[in-house]
């Protein structure tokens, strides 16, 4: 199968069919186009348009095509939509992605929508996702499973499961709960084809079942999914009860999220904003590091000032404190990315204390490495040897520190419940920036005697 390529020839014919409503052509072109390159196009088009197509095409394409969509597109669609036209595209859909949706409406449209849904257990699932914090594990799943009691016997638990899988996009695995709807276990299929007719669910179901609590972090989600290799996990209530299940498409997109917000702390950007964003909004992200940058820059500044003399009788300090700044601010920013890639991951090992000790070490060796390299090429090209160890001295000092800010400070922050990829990017540098200029010329003044 090619893959499709939205190119400039296709977006100005499918302009033109619609500027002159030739419905049937647009529905040749669209109607084998899976609903994400659908997206694609729309996301391409001006409103008028994108809402023409959304109205034109079959609902059971258009609602999948609704959330691939850019969200300042869908809501401008979802503006131009009648409550009955936006129930009749959510009734196509898992009440998760329903529930999603739904959300995103001013609250005073929402009863409305609701009260248009045909299916009204599919509206009350709907109702009931929509209570869950959206950064939970509640927030995230959805209703849509298959579940079957352990008191039936093979033959009516076979029944039971063609019933509910006809509401089910896919069946990746089975439950097993007791009368009260708590939680027991999982069905292997295998097991299940191979039993006796009149064998109870009870004496074929596997009783160990990972799951995770509706309060849980999505984040934390994605870790238990992604270590054991699960392409959905059962979601259970305060009780045990099981309220509902996460499936992998959906943890795709959480570890997507959080690895575009993680980059963007690490780049010094304090929200979540997008290159389409208005210049206010990209200026309102970006300017509290670039503040901090510059009050980093102003300290740096002020700490040389206090070496003004020594500056003066030896200037070639002036010249190599770029390079000390730069190396700071690199190792500090290597230590620190490798400690919150370690917390994401959830395989760091050991105490605080021995990974302190094992950067503190790797820096001390790689600054020990690069000092050595400094301090020939600084001798031969000044022939001072006095000055060119001074330099030297402070770079493996420099290093060291370095190591140590980038390796603590996430850390730290994680202990905190902060984010510790706000620890990367402008923050480790700015301050490595402070403590490099100051060790620099203090070390320097020691070595030197002045």
């Amino acid at each position: 199968m090619t893959p499709f390529k939205l190119t400039d020839e296709l977006l100005a014919e499918i302009e033109q069919l619609i500027e002159v409503q030739n419905d049937t052509s647009l529905e040749g072109i669209l109607g084998d186009v899976h609903y994400a390159d659908v997206a694609e196009i729309i996301n391409e088009l001006n409103e008028d348009e994108a809402t023409y197509l959304i109205k034109l095409l079959d609902s059971d394409k258009t609602s999948d095509v609704l959330t691939e969509l850019d969200e300042d597109v869908r809501e401008a669609i979802l503006n131009n939509l009648s409550a009955k036209e936006i129930a009749e595209e959510i009734e196509e859909l898992d009440t998760d992605d329903a529930a999603d949706i739904i959300g995103e409406l001013p609250t005073e449209i929402v009863q409305e929508v609701i009260s248009e849904i045909e299916d009204k257990e599919h509206a009350r699932d709907i109702v009931d996702l929509l209570r869950y914090d959206e950064n939970s594990a509640g927030g995230l799943m959805a209703k849509e499973l298959v579940k079957v009691r352990e008191t039936w016997n093979v033959l009516a638990c076979v029944k039971e499961m063609r019933e509910q899988a006809e509401n089910v996009t896919r069946v990746h695995s089975i439950y097993v709960v007791d009368e009260q709807d708590i939680l027991m276990g999982r069905l292997s299929l295998k097991d299940l084809l191979t039993a006796s007719t009149t064998a109870q669910i009870k004496d074929v179901y596997i009783p160990k079942v990972d799951s995770v609590n509706v309060n849980e972090n999505p984040e934390e989600v994605a870790k238990i999914m992604s270590k054991y290799d699960l392409e959905a996990i059962p979601v259970i209530d305060e009780i045990g009860r099981l309220v509902g299940r996460i499936t992998i498409d959906d943890i795709v997109d959480v570890i997507k999220d959080e690895a575009d917000k993680d980059y963007q702390l690490a780049a010094g950007i304090s929200q979540d904003v997008e290159a389409d964003d208005s210049i206010w909004d990209l200026t309102r992200a970006r300017i509290p590091w670039l503040i901090l940058g510059l009050f980093g820059g102003l300290g740096a500044a002020a700490i040389m000032g206090g070496f003004e003399e020594m500056i003066a009788k030896h200037a070639i300090l002036f010249f190599f404190t770029p390079l000390i700044a730069a190396m700071a601010g690199n190792v500090g920013v290597q230590s620190s990315a490798i400690i919150v890639q370690g917390l994401a991951n959830d395989d760091l090992k050991g105490s605080v204390s021995s990974r302190l000790i094992k950067e503190m070490l790797l820096a001390l060796l790689n600054g020990i490495i690069l000092a050595a390299i400094l301090l020939l090429f600084t001798w031969f090209w000044k022939g001072d040897f006095l000055t060119a160890l001074a330099i030297s001295i402070s770079l493996i000092a420099v290093i060291v520190v370095a190591g140590f800010i980038g390796t603590f400070t996430p850390l730290f922050l994680d202990k905190r419940g902060i984010d510790p990829a706000i620890a990367t990017g402008p923050f480790i540098t700015t301050s490595n920036d402070i403590f490099g200029i100051l060790i620099y010329f203090w070390i320097a003044r020691l070595v030197l005697g002045i």
